[in-house]
């Protein structure tokens, strides 16, 4: 959600803080904040909307002079966006500024205790209460460090905190419990960020902090304390990605450039994971002996990545036997799942830093279930809480709406379903040998979907159908699980109205709905369903709706008998094929909104890491 970025140097901190914010607006916000060290006081700019805004105000950060300082990009909790109600916050008098990403759950209970203690407050949010907290126990013990520790002490809920004392005009401190937080080391220069693109321009070398971490720095020298105050040494990571792959590359949004990484992001989590026609999994510990005892897989993921999972579903019970429910994360720990030592449960989350991913988890763990995470973010929450982790190697997603990432995903749930059904002798070694060559070419096949012909043709698709108000997607077996995915790419980027049904489910109810100029898009690559799937196509047509329809080259002929308009992708092993399906639903979905005019890479109310419950 938030954006946090903070600097202690000798550099001047406004222009850095706004770049480091500039590299974070892909998390959502709606408003952005500065304070900074000048002259001997903390002075804080802040605006509401768009960090251009805030730019603006400051003159590109000329005109706050300071080499220490914090930034805040929020997503509004607590309080409507407004200029009051944007980070930083200051205590009452001024001494402690504060950004915040988390909730803290106690807030009212504390705010009423300082207002009884004679503080006073102008904004409606969770984190002014934390700054004048901190003030409380500062101006009682005088120790900066102190305060903030005797503070995050009575702080309940979530937090990632930067923190500024007006009397320590060469210190910050920074805190983290359940939100993401990391530290870069510079060279006589430090910093903290949320993510780590918003200070990759300045440092690769990066500590990420553990839940109950502080770290009190000056521009020379760090010192890290765990939840106790004790002293910790951190593990330095050194960030091998470069910053060009966080930056658009000469694409006019992070969104269709992801689309096109997407052949070199399956590559990349694929390749190194099969060795000799055999799929190898060094990083994780599933045993022969534990999969055999397994009864029950749980996929526990919110939005894109709870697809995947409902794609899971199909791929390893068909490989693996054994049964599967893909559940909302934030369902989980209220639905009494029935856990035990023979359930093993996959969690997918692409930040690894999902809030309600995080907590089921944990519920998880707690009921002695074995976990194992799918995370494309090193050393975050959710990789370092699990019992196993697969990286997916996708690299820095920066548009909200997930492609790239949901891919790779995927890929991971074809490796897991080989590797169980491989131990567990549920798959013919013929069959076991046809997905592996498959998912040698799968990047191929990809690519495929992405040459300029097939680009321009979903282009004049959209161009025809922009201006629709209601979608319906509907399929059948894998087909009816990406359907939820290309119905979600639509309606979180274009704004349109749209749902996705399986195709047989249409006459339960939903066909009622059907109208003239209603758009249903229709996915149609399982051969076995193809004619049923058609037969759902002839349905709507009949009341209307307009069709655009989406199956493999070996389909081409019969499909354009029912639907005029039609998107051939090719054909792979039929448990891969949504890899291949799902290219052309991004990229309608793309081009749609790129014609609604809507903020594609940014849409509204919406955030990348969902890192609050």
């Amino acid at each position: 959600m938030c954006g946090i970025v903070g600097y202690l140097g000798n550099r001047q901190a406004a222009p850095i803080l706004l770049d480091g914010l500039a590299k974070l607006e892909y998390r959502g916000y709606d408003s952005a904040g500065i304070c900074v060290f000048s002259d001997g006081k903390l002075k804080v700019a802040k605006a509401k909307g768009r960090l251009a805004n805030l730019s603006g105000l400051i003159d590109g950060g000329r005109a706050i002079s300071g080499t220490v300082g914090i930034g805040h990009t929020r997503w509004a909790t607590h309080g409507a966006p407004s200029d009051v109600n944007s980070h930083p916050h200051m205590a009452e008098s001024g001494k402690i500024a504060v950004v915040h990403n988390g909730i803290i759950e106690n807030y009212l209970k504390l705010k009423e205790e300082l207002v009884r203690k004679g503080k006073t407050f102008c904004s409606e949010t969770d984190t002014e209460v934390v700054a004048n907290l901190i003030e409380y126990y500062y101006d009682r013990e005088k120790d900066f460090a102190e305060a903030v520790r005797d503070a995050v002490g009575q702080l309940e809920g979530s937090y990632a905190l930067g923190i500024l004392c007006q009397d320590y005009p060469d210190t910050m401190i920074a805190v983290k419990k359940e939100s993401p937080l990391i530290f870069g080391f510079g060279e006589g220069e430090n910093f903290i960020a949320s993510d780590v693109p918003a200070i990759l321009r300045y440092t690769r070398r990066v500590v990420y902090l553990d839940d109950g971490d502080m770290v009190v720095f000056t521009k020379d020298e760090a010192k890290f304390y765990d939840a106790f105050f004790d002293p910790v040494e951190k593990k330095i990571e050194t960030v091998d990605w470069d910053i060009s792959a966080a930056e658009k590359g000469g694409y006019p949004h992070f969104m269709i450039k992801e689309i096109h990484e997407e052949p070199k992001a399956i590559r990349g989590t694929l390749s190194p994971r099969i060795r000799d026609g055999r799929v190898v999994l060094d990083d994780i510990e599933l045993s022969k002996e534990y999969l055999e005892k397994i009864r029950r897989i749980y996929i526990v993921a919110c939005g894109s990545s709870y697809y995947v999972g409902c794609l899971g579903k199909y791929i390893l019970e068909k490989t693996c036997r054994i049964p599967v429910e893909p559940i909302l994360a934030s369902e989980f720990r209220y639905s009494e799942p029935v856990l035990g030592e023979d359930t093993l449960c996959i969690i997918i989350s692409q930040s690894g830093e999902t809030a309600d991913t995080k907590a089921a988890l944990e519920e998880a763990k707690k009921r002695g279930a074995r976990t194992l995470a799918i995370v494309n973010v090193v050393g975050s929450a959710i990789a370092k809480a699990a019992d196993d982790v697969i990286y997916t190697w996708a690299g820095p997603e920066i548009a909200v709406a997930t492609t790239k990432a949901f891919t790779t995903q995927l890929c991971v749930i074809y490796l897991i379903a080989l590797y169980i059904a491989d131990n567990l002798n549920t798959i013919s070694p013929k069959e076991y040998a046809a997905i592996v060559d498959e998912l040698m070419v799968l990047d191929q096949k990809v690519a495929l979907c992405l040459t300029a012909e097939k680009i321009e043709k979903i282009r004049y698709y959209a161009e025809q159908y922009f201006s629709v108000r209601d979608a319906f997607f509907i399929g059948r077996n894998v087909d009816s699980a990406i359907c939820l995915e290309g119905s979600l790419k639509l309606k979180e980027i274009a704004y349109i109205h749209s749902e996705a049904y399986a195709a047989g489910e249409l006459k339960h109810g939903p066909i009622s709905l059907i109208e003239e100029g209603t758009l249903v898009v229709a996915v149609a690559t399982v051969d076995q369903l193809f004619d049923k799937t058609m037969s759902n196509v002839k349905e709507v047509r009949a009341r209307g709706a307009d069709v655009f329809g989406v199956t493999t080259e070996k389909h081409a002929e019969e499909i354009k008998k029912t639907v005029p308009s039609v998107i051939l992708v090719p054909e792979t092993h039929p448990l891969l094929q949504p890899s291949l399906t799902i290219i052309p639903l991004q990229t309608f979905a793309y081009y749609v909104a790129l014609l609604r005019g809507c903020d594609i890479d940014k849409p509204k109310n919406l955030a990348k890491s969902v890192t609050v419950e």
